[in-house]
């Protein structure tokens, strides 16, 4: 038996190799061909097709690197062809192994047209069926000769990223520009075969239905003629009828396939190339859905579907129709999908707010879902984002990658940290690239972890990153799975369709409480700095823009800015793509990234600028504009004072024998050493020191980086294996304020200069930190080793904080060796603890080690992580003078470490005016936040107020409105009222507030 199923399946494999499929197309004739290149970056459609081009044969090369080449293709259809059905088969000299990271190309009609794209998998285009001889042939292809940015071996280095390093060598040689006619029946009998060699593949070697199909399909390759594929195609078919027409069993596992194109808004391209693909790809699943009444297709990112508005409005006619009827179905409510570890509160509501009134707008579609294939991991603050933008449900493939602990779910309801749930699905097919292969079918049955309990999953169906989609075989196949002996049954059908079965099926799923950590590419949270900090500098610019414009605007009558803000949010959200702002994408990306931030930069100080001075007026006093969430300087949130009195405390400069400094302001002492290393930090008021016995803090740490694969993904446990402490200083001295300390150290070809300093009369130590950076495959840190015993710390996410702990009891707290903050950490014993905050970091690891005094016990070492240098794909990644402020605040519980990170992020603005500008909205209780005051999206002149309890506990407080109020209403985050939600109490202006931990809400106030 062993014997003959092997003979059988290796002669199956070579007989469709060698014989079957080079008959599908059995008789052609080339094309002519002529092209233009164009000089510089793509034109319009119109300029392409108007353009004159020269000739070209099959076999010359083509495509420098980025380049936009038009082809005209033009011929006539034999006569003797009449009745049969014809294709253009046009190869741009494809590797049908890399799908979405090659040429492609877009065919028009003479007219503009648009036919469909042309990928490695996807190489025809229909010109007749059936043809009636003689038709003249012409189409036009737009060919973007994308260079295979991957290097000699995967993920090495390549100057394909960067246009000025690219060169200008042709990439392609032109393969195939014929038309041939297609044997339909040879076409249908390679499916055939191809469905059950895989399925016979998958089967147990000794059951019963691998022999039926292998002796089936032995039957049917007895029945070809080798030499009349055609003429006996038909015969071979029918040996295979029986075994494909057996029903699955009635407890097969069933799959919801749903038509997709996971396309990276940017990765290995630049942003304006995806633009591009997105043609291609809708063009090509629009004409798929004509052909295929039965096919679905889905596409999320709203941010795509409106470049295809703006730049391709010939496609976009096309999926309008497409979506009208139901098949072409926009997915996932966010503007981009998006990082989630990373974005702020108010960025990560805000994808949604876009992202859903997009489609809300365009199509009248509500989608339920979130629609995340591939972002890396899952902050723990995400559910109640969902909630809140009115959906329910969450997909995502990614945790499927983790590399050391499976998840145990496929299908279950997800907890945020104010215990939100959603319902969450893991496609079990372990990919969003599913191309109907029996290898992944028979995976997703045998991997699906909820067994007995539910039988539903779905499979994301179509080549993606790069775009191309779903293709006519993968359709195919579908149809013969649809209801097969030993597979599982395969269905086109919508995410909404396969949620509201996979959750009527299931309603009561295990629960996993918080945050979705991806056991991977955990350096996404420190590579390409720049971009990191381009994004939380434009966050809390929007911030302030909205706050001062919002208060301008109802105190002044001063124009709110409703488009700017428009434009510029999109634009943020657009980089906090998850290969953007994870710092993965080419140096093209990130340098674009660099630009847009900049100009964000300049147009949100501006709007700021024009809100102060209609809100300050005329006049000589001296202002202080605070836009936290927190009174500072004697000024209240959200106003304009004149700044307060200085502290009565100043800070003290003692320079000691042997180099060392002293810093203290009677709150604090800071010594630091010859090294320039902070040896000790004593909070005076509680008679502690804050660090670990014999740790110096403020200790820049090398490793080596060099992970086993992704480069600017990941980084892997080994790294802390070896370690270099730059404990070397170049000079220790003074500050020219007489009240902080300069340090300058050499290492490696890199410098960087610290100033630590100590405000007069606060409790926090300033850790200014500038890097020229130029080191490879190196990883540096900040260290501070903290005298505290702490099994968990706080980290700060969406609308609130996560604990992690601090141990590694199991793998599954291991593998947290890298985790994502955003503005703070915070670690506390009872009655004492000690922030770390930020103005731009996010990946840190906190790790705990026995004391060296020889107390028994524990400390708790935190490390904030500065700058990596991989060069992959971008091989200057981070190269150049980096800034970065930490603030450590000993004796700070939950309540400092949240007001710290504001005021770090969110700078003081000073200017002059006739008066103190009262805050718009206040709030008397610190441990509800206020994230974004601003006036509502419609135009009617409400202030839209969000809040949140910040502390991790149950908050009563009073929001007072410092304008007449007429009503005000709960809402949603797209600011639509929340059925069956009642009114908040309410005093006039004054607001009641009861709220849950961490739990979010957003107020919607009708002006009087």
């Amino acid at each position: 038996m062993h014997d003959d199923r092997s003979l059988v399946e290796g002669r199956l494999r070579r007989v469709l190799d060698e014989r079957i499929r080079p008959a599908v197309y059995p008789e052609s004739v080339p094309l002519r061909v002529a092209v233009w290149h164009a000089p510089g970056e793509p034109v319009p459609v119109a300029e392409g097709l108007a353009a004159e081009p020269g000739p070209i044969e099959v076999g010359a090369r083509w495509g420098a690197p980025w380049g936009t080449s038009w082809f005209r293709v033009t011929g006539t259809v034999p006569e003797e062809w009449a009745g049969r059905t014809v294709e253009a088969l046009l190869d741009l000299g494809f590797d049908e192994n890399m799908p979405g990271f090659q040429c492609e190309g877009l065919v028009y009609r003479p007219d503009g047209t648009p036919v469909k794209g042309l990928s490695p998998r996807n190489q025809w285009v229909r010109v007749a069926a059936p043809a009636a001889g003689g038709e003249e042939v012409r189409l036009h292809v737009e060919a973007a000769s994308n260079p295979v940015v991957f290097g000699p071996r995967p993920f090495a280095p390549t100057p394909f990223g960067d246009p000025d390093t690219a060169g200008r060598d042709p990439q392609y040689t032109l393969a195939r520009m014929d038309l041939a006619v297609l044997d339909e029946t040879v076409w249908e009998l390679v499916l055939d075969l191809e469905v059950l060699g895989e399925l016979m593949a998958e089967l147990p070697v000794d059951a019963p239905r691998r022999w039926d199909v292998l002796r089936a399909v032995e039957r049917a390759l007895d029945a070809i003629d080798l030499q009349d594929v055609g003429g006996t195609a038909a015969r071979a078919r029918a040996c295979l009828t029986g075994v494909l027409a057996a029903p699955a069993v009635p407890s097969a596992h069933r799959i919801s396939a749903v038509g997709h194109a996971h396309i990276d808004s940017a990765w290995l391209w630049p942003l304006r190339e995806t633009v591009r693909k997105v043609a291609r790809t809708a063009a090509s699943m629009a004409a798929l859905l004509e052909d295929e009444p039965d096919f679905v297709f889905t596409m999320s990112q709203a941010q795509q579907w409106a470049w295809l508005k703006e730049h391709r409005p010939e496609v976009w006619t096309r999926v309008q129709q497409a979506v009208a009827d139901g098949r072409f179905v926009p997915a996932g409510g966010m503007w981009v999908e998006s990082d989630t570890n990373m974005p702020g509160s108010e960025a990560m509501a805000r994808q949604f707010v876009h992202g859903k009134r997009f489609f809300l707008d365009e199509f009248g579609v509500e989608n339920d879902e979130a629609w995340l294939p591939d972002t890396f991991g899952f902050a723990a603050g995400l559910p109640q984002i969902i909630r809140a933008a009115g959906s329910t449900r969450l997909l995502t493939q990614k945790i499927s990658w983790s590399r050391t602990n499976a998840f145990p779910h496929h299908t279950f309801r997800w907890e945020g940290i104010d215990g939100t749930r959603i319902f969450t699905h893991f496609p079990p097919v372990d990919t969003y690239n599913c191309s109907m292969n029996g290898r992944e079918i028979a995976h997703a049955v045998r991997n699906f972890r909820d067994k007995g309990a539910a039988r539903h999953s779905l499979a994301p169906t179509g080549w993606g990153d790069g775009g191309g989609g779903t293709t006519r075989e993968m359709v195919a196949k579908a149809a013969r799975l649809r209801d097969l002996e030993g597979s599982a049954r395969v269905v086109w059908e919508t995410p909404r369709a396969f949620f509201d079965r996979a959750e009527a099926e299931y309603p009561e799923p295990p629960v996993w409480v918080g945050e979705l950590y991806l056991e991977l590419h955990r350096a996404t949270l420190t590579s390409q700095a720049r971009t990191k900090q381009g994004n939380r500098r434009s966050e809390h610019l929007l911030r302030e823009a909205e706050l001062w414009a919002a208060t301008a605007a109802v105190r002044t009558g001063h124009p709110y800015p409703y488009a700017e803000l428009d434009r510029i949010w999109k634009t943020v959200l657009l980089h906090q793509f998850h290969d953007i702002l994870p710092g993965s994408s080419i140096a093209w990306v990130h340098r674009e990234a660099a630009a847009a931030h900049e100009r964000v930069a300049a147009e949100l100080t501006a709007l700021v600028e024009d809100a102060q001075r209609a809100l300050a007026g005329e006049g000589a006093v001296p202002l202080v504009f605070n836009a936290a969430p927190h009174t500072r300087s004697g000024v209240p949130a959200g106003a304009a004072a004149p700044p307060a009195e200085g502290s009565t405390r100043g800070t003290r400069l003692t320079v000691r024998t042997g180099g060392g400094h002293v810093l203290d302001n009677g709150l604090l002492r800071v010594e630091i050493d010859g090294r320039g290393l902070v040896v000790s930090l004593r909070d005076l008021d509680a008679d502690r020191e804050t660090l670990a016995p014999d740790r110096p803090a403020n200790l820049l740490q090398l490793h080596p980086d060099l992970p086993n694969m992704w480069d600017a993904w990941d980084v892997d446990a080994f790294y802390r294996n070896t370690v270099t402490d730059l404990t070397g200083a170049d000079a220790v001295t003074a500050g020219d304020d007489g009240a902080s300390v300069r340090i300058t150290r050499s290492f490696g070809a890199s410098r960087a200069a610290q100033v630590l300093s100590l405000p007069p009369g606060e409790r926090r130590l300033v850790v200014d930190t500038e890097v020229d950076w130029h080191e490879t495959e190196k990883f540096l840190k900040l260290a501070f080793p903290l005298d505290v015993r702490a099994e968990r710390y706080a980290s700060e996410t969406q609308f609130g904080h996560v604990h992690r702990p601090t141990h590694t009891n199991t793998s599954w707290e291991a593998a947290k060796f890298e985790a994502c903050n955003h503005r703070f950490v915070h670690l506390a014993e009872p009655g004492w603890g000690v922030a770390i905050v930020n103005d731009s970091t996010y990946g840190h690891d906190v790790t705990r080690t026995v004391r060296s005094d020889g107390d028994r016990g524990t400390t708790t070492t935190v490390r904030v992580s500065l700058l990596r240098a991989p060069r992959f794909p971008d091989p200057a990644t981070d190269q150049g003078v980096h800034r970065f402020r930490h603030t450590l605040v000993p004796g700070a519980d939950i309540a400092d470490a949240v007001r710290e990170g504001w005021r770090i992020n969110l700078p003081e603005r000073r200017r002059t005016g006739a008066g103190e500008v009262a805050p718009l909205v206040a709030v008397d209780d610190d441990a509800v936040v206020v994230t974004a005051v601003k006036l509502a999206d419609d135009g009617s002149g409400d202030v839209v107020v969000r809040c949140h309890e910040a502390h991790g506990g149950r908050a009563r407080a009073v929001l007072t409105a410092g304008f007449p109020v007429a009503g005000v209403a709960p809402a949603d985050l797209l600011e639509r009222p929340l059925a069956g939600t009642p009114a908040p109490e309410r005093d006039g202006g004054r607001v009641a507030l009861r709220l849950r931990p961490f739990e979010l809400v957003t107020l919607r106030f009708r002006r009087g």
